[in-house]
């Protein structure tokens, strides 16, 4: 459910304002709306983050060494050496010894300088892959010869333009290689072609400078990597900056009132409130001298969503929250049918009962392993996911993607025949394996649709009753909608599934007409309803475009839930053709590359299904359900300002 939030105001006194924002955050409840642009001490803060980050950036490859209690050298603090922030002694000499440098500036001074280091061993290597093929010669030779009038030029010149030279060219062949010819031309410079540019350096000197830097290099990577050790301290000033960032963005929100002597001055912020939370603001109000104003948010306001699911809807917080989707506030929670029927999909998409009883394993291990620490809700979730692939796996027969009569008899008795293909014999398909596998085929496309008939009235049910509860008449539209898609389900049966062997059972039925017809009408009269039905029309009327696509957008809905029945199948013909690959080595010498095979093909059709969830069946949920239930997903991340917030 989404937590119901108060829109409050705090008045403050301008010369308590800071201690005020102390007191808020220690309340740790409200949400403050930001609105203000940066201000220069943000901007500050903001940098020094920045730079922390980036200092943090240099040690993340390494790992932490482990602790080791080591004595502070003499004429040193001890958190010179350990690095801890806390107030430690100092030694004797510490009065005469030099201020440690600050940590960040210290390690971003490295870091800038590897990055020096870094650019020059590039440009000399590069400079060294031009300068090899002429082997080594001296540049201040040349320049001695060319005081005296002698001009050498040098050329790499590609086979063709080496052959049409001038004849009377004088030049001497100093090397060649696959697709370039090495030359020097003593005198004038051969016309349109671009010489040799002679390096500064020679080739030995530019190897000592590229070995000289490349043990620098080495020396500071071995220093930086010896800071890995700070890290901790660096998480530490990270979230000071971010308590500050925090603190100083809720300050820039202290709003001043107008018309109030200056000795006098107040100050007011706005943000939002959780309605449970309430008593504990207002006790804070109370004691600190705060005025406090509180009502329920308007239409036109953007309150924070805060959920709050129960242990078995919260297992889908984990997707959701890797893929950054939050309902709106005046928007409806979905996560229980979003869990439910993105379950479903996970187990018709993968489709194989071992698949899921690999990941339930999987689930059990990492649950087992944390149960004392606490068991992550993703473990939960890829637990429930196994069970779904386990059930629908059960359902169709589907165990690694094996041959039916290879099942135990009870694999066989408990799945279901009508969703079950049978296999083709290597005698050839006899008309009674087509004839049962083609309706196998219909009735998974039933299925499907019926699901996606589900799946959407349930979302154009769930505005029915939320547009009831306020007297809102759009509900009929709503239940134009739903009329629609029942109209609609019928068409596509008849259109794709209806066959001469269903005998008309699929065929158009008149009530379905008259439930497009019926819904349409309603949806015209009632989507844009507001004060009165002519309004109603004349803004469908403005809108007669989007109102005729919405009839197609529902039929391209309907049609969409046919994905699940195609990606299963094509992840089930993959498993099969790997298990084709490997039959022939499991009987002979090659056994081990059957295993692997089989191994292989299945871990990688496994990636490719949970790739095929995300892309096909998480979409689903957020295109299709969430287009018919009027979700937009912009929700905004309650986030109170608090003492916990910054770390």
């Amino acid at each position: 459910m989404i937590v119901p939030m108060k829109k409050v105001s705090l008045v403050v006194q301008d010369r308590h304002g800071e201690e005020a924002l102390a007191r808020l955050r220690e309340v740790g409840v409200m949400h403050i709306e930001m609105s203000k642009a940066p201000s220069e001490r943000l901007s500050e803060i903001t940098e020094r983050g920045k730079r922390t980050e980036n200092a943090v950036a240099l040690i993340k490859p390494y790992r932490i060494p482990p602790k080791k209690e080591e004595k502070p050298p003499l004429g040193r603090r001890a958190s010179d050496k350990t690095g801890n922030e806390e107030l430690e002694p100092y030694s004797a000499d510490a009065v005469n010894t030099p201020e440690r440098p600050d940590l960040v500036n210290l390690m971003l001074r490295m870091g800038e300088e590897r990055g020096e280091l870094e650019e020059r061993h590039a440009v000399l290597t590069k400079e060294r892959g031009r300068v090899a093929p002429w082997g080594e010669f001296d540049p201040g030779d040349l320049e001695f010869l060319a005081l005296r009038g002698i001009y050498l030029h040098f050329y790499e010149l590609g086979p063709e333009a080496f052959r049409n030279l001038p004849a009377e060219t004088r030049y001497v062949k100093l090397g060649e290689s696959k697709s370039s010819i090495y030359v020097m031309v003593p005198g004038e410079k051969l016309p349109d072609v671009q010489p040799f540019r002679v390096p500064e350096k020679t080739l030995s000197q530019i190897d000592r400078e590229l070995d000289e830097l490349g043990k620098k290099l080495a020396a500071l990577n071995e220093r930086i990597k010896s800071f890995a050790s700070r890290r901790p301290v660096l998480e530490r000033i990270m979230a000071d900056v971010r308590r500050d960032l925090d603190f100083e963005r809720a300050r820039t929100e202290l709003e001043p009132v107008d018309g109030v002597p200056e000795d006098l001055g107040i100050s007011y912020l706005t943000g939002f409130a959780p309605a449970a939370e309430m008593g504990r603001l207002k006790a804070a109000a109370a004691k600190n001298g705060w005025a406090l104003a509180a009502d329920d948010p308007g239409p036109e306001d953007a309150p924070p969503t805060q959920l709050k699911n129960n242990a078995v809807t919260g297992m889908i917080s984990p997707l959701t929250g890797f893929l950054e989707l939050l309902p709106g506030y005046h928007e409806r929670d979905v996560s229980g049918w979003f869990l439910l029927f993105v379950t479903v999909f996970f187990g018709i998409i993968l489709g194989d009962a071992a698949y899921g009883l690999i990941f339930f394993a999987i689930a059990m291990i990492g649950m087992i392993k944390t149960a004392k620490t606490g068991v992550p809700l993703g473990l939960k979730m890829l637990m429930l996911f196994g069970i779904g692939n386990i059930a629908w796996g059960t359902i169709t027969a589907s165990w690694f993607a094996m041959d039916r009569d290879l099942l135990p008899s009870f694999l066989r008795t408990i799945s279901l025949h009508e969703f079950t293909p049978l296999p083709i014999p290597y005698t050839g398909i006899t008309e009674y394996i087509a004839y049962h596998n083609r309706r196998v085929d219909q009735n998974l496309q039933v299925f499907c649709f019926s699901l996606a008939l589900l799946h959407l009235g349930i979302a154009r049910l769930g505005g029915v009753v939320k547009k009831m509860r306020s007297a809102d008449l759009r509900f009929l539209a709503d239940l134009g909608s739903i009329g629609m898609l029942v109209g609609m389900y019928n068409l596509i049966l008849f259109l794709v599934v209806n066959a001469p062997n269903r005998g008309g059972f699929f065929d158009m039925q008149p009530v379905a007409l008259y439930l497009l017809a019926g819904g349409f009408a309603l949806s015209f009269l009632f989507s844009y309803y507001e004060k009165n039905l002519g309004q109603s029309v004349l803004g469908s009327l403005k809108n007669i475009f989007p109102v005729v696509l919405g009839v197609t957008g529902i039929f391209s809905d309907i049609m969409s839930y046919i994905r699940l029945w195609a990606v299963g199948m094509a992840g089930f013909a993959l498993a099969a053709a790997f298990n084709l690959m490997a039959g022939d080595m499991l009987g002979g010498f090659l056994v081990f590359a059957g295993i692997l095979v089989l191994v292989a093909g299945h871990g990688l059709n496994m990636v490719l299904n949970l790739l095929s969830v995300l892309v096909h069946g998480v979409r689903l949920n957020i295109l299709e359900f969430s287009g018919h239930a009027g979700l937009t997903w912009s929700g905004i991340p309650y986030k109170p300002f608090a003492e916990s917030a910054g770390k």
